[in-house]
């Protein structure tokens, strides 16, 4: 039988859906083939891909990415604890369906702040019986309440993966998101891992500077871009696993039959040990 553990609840209230604005995790639902979305999701949706035409190659390339990091990390990493933060709506290769594929006693811990995906978070807490599985209501701007309820689950005296992949684009101080991974950093030993995706106007994203404009002004939260540089920053602690800080839909990827690489999208996707 699947093992799962309670879905906390904890500061819910006030939280209801609100389907008469665009929001982020429904319209990445949308692009990517999702029906968890509403009207003002597609619309909005629509408008960015006229914009940038290949926003649904972004979403499909960061969800592979994903499978692909956490298929690393539970394999050839070794790891069997991961914290999923900004987890999104659920949908086909899921952090623990990867990660308890390689390794079925993983532990996974998921964390979001978004009402919808806590209503479909049963789907998230579907794990085997040999690991286990989490999820946390939390803002990742509220680095203490999710590592304090990982607790619950994980334990931060071995190595845990972190995952923060398209979450850290919603701060747009870089001084608090940088104090963000620091601070998840801080809290995992020696071992571990993270795993980052954020989008940029570099990697030929300089359609996203119309688009984000337009997605502020009529959808939420609020976003925005950063450069390989200030990327680099972030995760200036950790050493960078091959080929280090690249367009995430290259990380790691297969060629295809004539040697070439997928093409790139204007996305960052890298992952780090710390030392």
């Amino acid at each position: 039988m699947p093992q799962s553990r309670s879905v906390h609840e904890a500061g819910r209230s006030g939280s209801g859906i609100d389907t008469t604005v665009a929001h982020n995790a429904r319209i990445w639902d949308y692009w990517l083939g999702g029906k968890d979305n509403y009207q003002v999701d597609r619309e909005v949706g629509d408008r960015i891909r006229e914009m940038v035409p290949h926003i649904d190659a972004v979403a499909r390339a960061d969800r592979a990415f994903l499978a692909r990091a956490a298929r690393f990390l539970a394999g050839e990493a070794g790891i069997r604890q991961f914290l999923d933060i900004g987890t999104g709506l659920p949908t086909a290769n899921n952090t623990h369906e990867v990660a308890q594929a390689v390794a079925p006693e993983s532990r996974i811990v998921y964390v979001d702040n978004d009402p919808l995906v806590l209503v479909h978070a049963r789907a998230l807490l579907n794990s085997n019986a040999e690991g286990a599985t989490d999820y946390v209501e939390a803002d990742v701007r509220d680095p203490d309440t999710i590592l304090s309820r990982a607790r619950q689950t994980l334990d931060f005296d071995q190595p845990i993966a972190i995952m923060l992949l398209g979450v850290l684009n919603f701060v747009q101080d870089d001084g608090q998101v940088q104090a963000i991974v620091d601070r998840l950093l801080d809290a995992v030993p020696s071992g571990s891992y993270l795993a980052l995706t954020h989008p940029t106007v570099e990697l030929g994203g300089e359609g996203n500077v119309e688009a984000m404009a337009y997605y502020n002004q009529h959808a939420t939260p609020q976003i925005c871009a950063r450069g390989g540089a200030e990327i680099t920053r972030l995760v200036r602690r950790l050493d960078l696993v091959e080929p280090g800080l690249v367009s995430c839909a290259v990380w790691r990827a297969d060629r295809d039959e004539d040697g070439a690489l997928p093409a790139q999208v204007p996305q960052y996707g890298v992952v780090g040990r710390k030392p």
